[in-house]
């Protein structure tokens, strides 16, 4: 993973404008008050024993790890969110805003800052789908504040 570009990517995000309705993007996907770019996106693991999903889990999370800690470096340590709470209540039926809703879906927990000057949130987390499907490492930026 090459970090510089991941940063330089999260940088592009927090300056952006959000658009005024959902769509893709050329990094990812973006909606009123969010941005969620893949930093990185793994194979997939149809041929797997299981083997390789965990070896590249623990390594996209090393890599989440390393990119947080520069992030630290601008915005003091990161709170670790949990969205397993937030996937319950949305599965119960309240209305939760997105991006939340949507990461709660396949994305455990989040490493979580408020960028200082902007009020952004700026979200790390890796997303694990299914044990088949790719994973990835998202960088999210958003207004929308933590449900």
């Amino acid at each position: 993973m090459d970090i510089a570009k991941c940063l330089s990517l999260m940088d592009l995000l927090c300056a952006r404008e959000f658009p005024a309705v959902h769509g893709r993007s050329e990094h990812g996907e973006s909606g009123p008050g969010y941005h969620m770019a893949a930093l990185r996106t793994s194979g997939d693991f149809w041929e797997d024993d299981g083997t390789a999903w965990e070896e590249t889990a623990a390594q996209f999370e090393a890599d989440r790890d390393g990119l947080a800690e520069r992030l630290t470096d601008r915005w003091g340590p990161p709170q670790h969110f949990s969205l397993r709470g937030v996937l319950g209540r949305a599965m119960g039926g309240e209305d939760i805003e997105e991006p939340w809703a949507g990461l709660s879906e396949h994305v455990p927990d989040v490493h979580l800052w408020q960028a200082t000057g902007s009020g952004r949130w700026v979200a790390l987390g890796v997303s694990h789908w299914d044990k088949e499907l790719p994973l990835q490492l998202l960088g999210v930026v958003t207004e929308t504040d933590p449900p």
